[in-house]
């Protein structure tokens, strides 16, 4: 049996590379799973077909459950309806992770309103939307004597940890999302619900043009760039063993997983009255000290 026997999981965005690696792992440890992919290209125009069926015929064939939905996760009546339809189904839900994401790439001073509009959209009230009426879900059960041991794994990005140039819109939405993970754990932990997100580095449609040969597999070894290299660590952080794992970010890269840490003070100054302009520059140094002044850099350690 797996860790996730009798459990019931939506996984949004799961038509295609890390969503669909989440969803074919929630499956092999046993939940039941809701394959949700509105079928849309990389910037979220239609292409008129969803590839969430092909998802559950392959869990299926493997000899799991699954059900396809195609609901636009970022309509609050769709999302509604999304937890209605999956706990009418199978009779509860117990995960939600939140995936789906388009990408419309532009320099700020290039960037169209609709292009701002669209990702922060899909992305940031993408991962609200489910959450807010999965949340409401595990409220009730809770509040009516039931078991809630509810999850949610969120999907952001280095981007949005560290900014990224040519990507403002990308980069406010994943910063949005991992600020909304610690807000809505704190929210929800009186429930037994957790919340927690994933950065995740592999080769899906949306690092296929910056990637190039550098992300192609490898001719034989381990494949760290391959978006399955996720699954596992959303199954983890979903199931009973992460159970006191709340508000945290990782970042998975093919066997590497990074616990990370925001925000941190790492100066401070202070005096008893108002600062004047003089007063910083003088004391500026003190602040900063050794530490690089300038743009963040980007990534860590290695």
């Amino acid at each position: 049996m797996g860790t996730l026997e009798g459990k019931v999981a939506i996984v949004t965005g799961a038509g295609r590379g890390i969503g669909r690696g989440e969803a074919l792992a929630l499956a092999r440890e046993g939940a039941a799973v809701v394959v949700n992919d509105v079928g849309v290209a990389l910037d979220g125009s239609s292409e008129g077909h969803s590839p969430a069926d092909a998802v559950v015929a392959e869990i299926e064939a493997a000899g799991g459950t699954a059900m396809a939905n195609h609901a636009d996760v970022a309509s609050f009546p769709s999302a509604a309806g999304l937890v209605h339809d999956t706990v009418e189904r199978f009779g509860r839900l117990d995960i939600l992770v939140n995936n789906a994401g388009v990408l419309r790439d532009s320099m700020s001073f290039s960037m169209s309103e609709d292009d701002w509009d669209a990702v922060i959209r899909v992305h940031l009230k993408g991962h609200f939307a489910p959450s807010k009426f999965a949340a409401a879900h595990w409220r009730d059960v809770a509040k009516a004597g039931g078991d809630s041991t509810g999850r949610i794994v969120n999907t952001v990005s280095e981007a949005g940890l560290y900014g990224q140039a040519g990507q403002a819109n990308y980069t406010a939405a994943k910063a949005g999302i991992a600020g909304m993970t610690i807000g809505l754990a704190r929210e929800v932990k009186k429930y037994g619900v957790t919340v927690n997100a994933v950065a995740p580095r592999a080769r899906t449609r949306m690092t296929d043009t910056v990637l190039g040969d550098f992300g192609a597999p490898p001719a034989e070894g381990f494949d760290e760039w391959d978006p399955e290299n996720i699954g596992p660590v959303v199954a983890w952080l979903a199931g009973p063993d992460a159970a006191k794992v709340n508000g945290q970010v990782l970042i998975v890269f093919g066997a590497h997983v990074y616990r990370m840490r925001g925000w941190e003070l790492v100066g401070e100054i202070d005096q008893d009255h108002r600062w004047t302009v003089a007063e910083l520059t003088a004391r500026a140094d003190d602040l900063f000290g050794d530490d690089w002044r300038g743009v963040p850099r980007l990534g860590f350690g290695r």
